[in-house]
């Protein structure tokens, strides 16, 4: 422990009263009974010093402590309502081995209708001693307080403020004390098409009057209607009534909650709801009910100009069969396709082919299916017949938002470029840019403006801001204007950017300032409050109070971002558990309650609706062997849904290792922990990192990880300052019993920024997983791998394969690769683009990092490469957009195929030295054009193996198009464009 001196003596026997001197009383008989008012209750303070947090001045421990980071700090504890005090008790470890010391305090208090704080006690010197009382002391106070506060002068054994535990003793005042009981519903047993009415009885419990209220009735944690309670005398009851209209079949919860506001001050506000101990029950209403359940394509990945076929599968989920002849319709873009649909039993379904076809777009479209499009069957729900889904065509995601260049843009500002090896590591702005090119504004009324072509009401703005003197970063803001109208200030910050040191291992950079620099972009987002139209000239510009020595401007998304989704049937709700959007305090205890509910099978689903909601804590299982930080069990079929990336959003404000309580070492203090079967879609998770591992092993911890297992599926997250945005796979002794690689799992429109390692990576035998139309930007290691690493069950079975990464879109990895497959079989990389990576390949095949061997197949197919490999490890190792690197392993099996790599660093495909054959390399259809600093395709001298070309055209490479170096054992068949190999 920090700030303790050992004392060099044995303590006999500690003694329960002793010492009395200036201001110090031992704990009292009365103290001891009486009632502790702080028991349960918010604690801040001014300040915390590294991993002593405010929160442990009252978690029932002693072995705990909150240290504030100097003095004078405040130590306040919000006891919810008027009481009058009799003391206050303040305690440190007993424990020997912390040294007497004498801690300057003054006690102040501020009623409920107070606004300032007001001394109770005056200051006086504190003796802890562990010897004479035990390392606690009480004083005593007379007066009363809603919120009392210690005010710590000094400390003579530390340089702050040190609390182990608080405790505060007295009597409530009298208030009153809202509570809901004798909750029902009519009718009893409804069905879908029923109006319902929830009944119950407001009491006042309290020893004074209550003013005029309200009362909320949730079903299935969502505010469903309110009623008025008129002002209640101590005792008095009096009934409610909420209608809340008719509800899909399903089971809810019910609830109610008296003074949602926290307008009336109670003597306790912890009683102000009600749940049912059973669910209403809604039935299903007889007659029929189509819905849609799935669109299929054919082809499935269509390219750009293919004519496209579409069948729907509709389900009858009514009670009663519907005839042939309705209408089943499909749109996608400006087409509409019908078909004719059959009859369809009352639990059915029909697969049901449209006719007709539409031509793939590049980017592709929404799919809209919708049955008995025309109205001809009156059925029991009318709001469930269109299903819709994304479909993809050609190269990269087809992601929602539009991205704009600076460097493209109107702009009076200065023009950033990169040098021609693109240098990395040097404090290189360019580098780091999109497109290698970026603009500067240094002086008021400097801008970029951006014309937009497609509606949109959010932005996502790439940028730079100079750190903080002392490291840390500083926050600062910029001007957005559009059509030259001021629209905000948009708030931007360096925290998570701006790595220093010379070295090429992450964990030996710094945040500390100095020398050279790297990691220099992060992004800010913002939702705009209307939507502005296609033609819209959004302008950024430094107005004299955008004081940042400069702004780097990189790019902007712009997104027309939908409305908050409602929520599910059947989802509950984490605020049922106690959770309150943007209050600024932790709900993991409620979310953690929420999954664990799901998890039990007392719910169906956790809802996390709009809003922000701080995490603090892994969302987990709890060990019931109790193994410690070092092995953890995760969650297990469990749905999540949010109500949009935008709106649902958790985050945390606490650096890893600074939050006291990590729940596994790497994987921080937020996100889930994941064993097998959970799905989550549509929320935000940001954590709060900002290094790999240096300055102390302080990593940014892990977003989604765990073993995975079967039937994980994870869709539409953004993670955003995470060290890793998903790590699949849990080495093989974390908890042998639970060993479960991830199969089957699948990963779609997620969209990972800022990280500093892997983006996604498939560990420890996951197989037959994919992640497919998702984004990635600024990871620092690989955005995508396949580690089919040797920490396993069986390595003659747990071996990575059969996994895909299909349709995504890769920018600015600042360290390590685009895409990696290190080791397995079957694994493919098809229609992804990849761009501007710092130092390392767009796209490599290594045997580094000591994986289990390749075997069978690897398929590199119709990707697009752009600015891509670079230098690294020292400038000395000069990697290719496409790299074979055989470290000791060979790598067989592979085909390049159908792939543009353009404008590359160095080469463009790049065989390596490392001892391993590359038997039988097969590259077709591919196109290589100007590789910047080196050849279209290289074999090292150290190099061993084959290839054979196969319609490839390689032009404007300065090394020429295929170089082997002297004494390479590689030898390349076919002549791209009738040139020859040199050597």
């Amino acid at each position: 422990m920090r700030w303790k001196r050992l004392i060099g003596r044995t303590v006999a026997g500690l003694l329960t009263a002793g010492l009395i001197s200036a201001g110090l009383l031992p704990v009292t008989t009365s103290a001891a009974e009486a009632t502790d008012l702080a028991r349960g209750k918010t604690v801040t303070a001014s300040g915390s010093h590294g991993g002593y947090p405010a929160s442990n001045a009252n978690d029932g421990k002693v072995d705990s402590y909150w240290e504030s980071n100097g003095h004078p700090a405040d130590l306040t504890v919000k006891l919810g309502a008027d009481a009058d005090l009799d003391s206050v008790v303040v305690k440190l470890n007993p424990d020997p081995i912390w040294a007497t010391r004498t801690q300057d305090i003054q006690v102040l208090g501020r009623t409920q209708d107070g606004t300032a704080f007001t001394s109770l006690r005056a200051r006086a010197g504190y003796v802890f001693n562990p010897g004479s009382n035990q390392n606690t002391v009480t004083i005593p106070v007379d007066g009363r307080a809603a919120d009392l506060q210690l005010k710590f002068f000094s400390n003579t054994e530390a340089p702050g403020a040190q609390v182990a535990e608080i405790q505060v003793f007295g009597t409530a005042a009298p208030n009153p004390d809202l509570t809901v009981s004798a909750l029902s519903w009519s009718p009893s047993s409804p069905s879908e098409t029923d109006d319902i009415t929830v009944a119950g009885t407001v009491r006042n419990a309290g020893s004074a009057a209550s003013p005029s209220t309200t009362v909320n009735v949730s079903l299935g944690g969502v505010v469903v209607g309110s009623a008025p309670v008129g002002p209640l005398a101590a005792g008095a009851s009096a009934p409610v009534a909420v209608e809340v209209g008719k509800r899909p079949q399903g089971s809810y919860t019910v609830s109610a909650l008296v003074d949602p506001t926290d307008t009336v001050v109670e003597s306790d506000d912890a009683n102000n709801s009600r749940t049912t101990a059973s669910p209403l029950v809604v039935g299903q209403s007889p007659g029929p009910d189509l819905e849609v359940r799935s669109i299929t394509s054919s082809p499935a990945n269509p390219a750009v100009g293919a004519a496209v076929t579409f069948t729907v599968a509709v389900h009858n989920r009514g009670t009663s069969a519907v005839s042939a002849g309705t209408v089943t319709r499909l749109t996608v873009g400006s087409t509409t396709l019908n078909g004719t649909t059959p009859a369809i039993a009352a639990g059915a379904t029909a697969n049901v082919t449209v006719g007709g076809s539409w031509t793939a777009a590049s980017g592709g479209a929404t799919l809209t299916a919708t049955a008995d499009a025309t109205n001809l069957v009156a059925e029991t729900s009318e709001t469930n017949n269109t299903f819709a889904r994304s479909i993809v065509v050609g190269r990269g995601a087809a992601v929602p938002y539009t991205e704009l260049e600076a460097e493209k843009a109107n702009y009076q500002g200065t023009l950033l470029q990169s040098d021609a090896e693109r240098t990395f590591g040097h404090t290189n702005f360019a580098t780091e840019s999109s497109g290698r090119e970026s603009v500067r504004l240094n002086s008021t009324g400097e801008y970029v403006e951006f014309t937009s072509t497609a509606p949109a009401n959010s932005i996502v703005v790439r940028n730079s801001i100079p750190d903080a003197p002392g490291g840390g970063g500083r926050e600062a803001t910029i001007s957005l204007y559009a059509d030259g109208q001021f629209v905000r200030k948009l708030d931007l910050s360096s925290k998570h950017s701006w790595l220093y040191g010379n070295t090429d291992s992450p964990e030996g950079l710094t945040n500390t300032p100095g020398g050279d620099a790297r990691r220099l972009f992060d992004e800010s987002h913002a939702l705009l409050t209307e939507t502005y139209p296609v033609g819209t000239k959004f302008r950024l510009q430094r107005d004299a109070s955008d004081n940042a020595a400069f702004h780097i401007i990189d790019l902007i998304d712009l997104e027309q971002v939908a409305a908050p989704s409602s929520q599910p049937s059947g989802c509950v709700s984490i605020t049922t558990y106690g959770a309150v959007a943007n209050d600024g305090l932790d709900d993991t205890a409620a979310i953690q309650s929420a999954v664990t509910a799901n998890q039990n099978g007392e719910i169906d689903c956790v809802w996390i609706p709009a809003g922000q909601w701080r995490q603090e804590q892994k969302i987990l299982t709890d060990d019931p062997l109790d193994r410690g930080q070092w092995n953890q069990v995760g969650i297990r079929d469990v749905t999540i849904r949010g109500a949009g990336m935008w709106h649902s959003q958790l985050y945390t404000l606490t650096p890893p290792h600074e939050a006291g309580g990590i729940n596994h070492p790497h994987e921080g203090n937020f996100g889930f922990d994941i064993d097998e079967n959970t799905q989550i879609s549509d929320i935000a998770i940001f954590g709060s990192g900002t290094i790999r591992g240096g300055d102390g092993n302080h990593e940014g911890g892990v977003a989604l990880n765990g073993r995975f297992g079967k039937d994980t599926k994870i869709s539409n997250v953004w993670i955003e300052h995470a060290n890793v945005g998903v790590w699949a796979g849990r080495d093989f002794d974390n908890i042998q019993e639970l060993w479960n690689p991830g199969d089957g799992i699948e990963f779609t429109g997620m969209r990972i920024r800022n990280t500093y390692a892997d983006g996604i990576n498939f560990a420890n035998g996951t197989r037959n997983s994919a992640v497919y139309n998702s984004s990635f930007r600024n990871t620092g290691d690989d955005a995508l791998a396949v580690w089919s690493s040797k920490y396993v069950k069986d390595q003659s079975v747990d071996i990575g394969h059969d996994n895909s990464f299909r349709n995504n879109t890769i920018q600015l990895p600042w360290r390590a690769n685009g895409i990696a497959i290190y080791g397995g079989y079957g694994n493919k990389i098809e229609n992804n683009l990849i761009s501007d990576t710092m130092n390392y390949p767009a796209i490599m095949l290594a045997t580094d990092h000591d994986p289990l061997p390749f075997s069978g197949q690897t398929l590199i197919a119709n990707n697009g490469l752009y600015r891509t490999g670079g230098a690294f490890w020292n400038e000395d190792q000069e990697f290719g957009a496409i790299t074979l690197f055989p470290q000791n392993l060979p790598i067989p099996g592979v085909t390049i195929r159908d792939t543009d790599i353009v404008d590359s660093t160095y080469d463009g495909i790049q065989f390596k030295t490392g001892g391993g054959l590359m038997p039988d390399v097969k590259i077709q259809n591919v196109r290589i054009h100007q590789s910047n600093n080196g050849s279209g395709i290289l074999a090292m001298g150290g190099a061993r193996g084959n290839a054979t070309l196969t319609d490839v055209t390689i032009t404007d490479s300065r090394d020429g198009h295929v170089l082997i170096e002297p004494g390479s054992q590689f030898t390349i068949s076919g002549t791209p464009n009738g040139a020859r190999a040199k050597r």
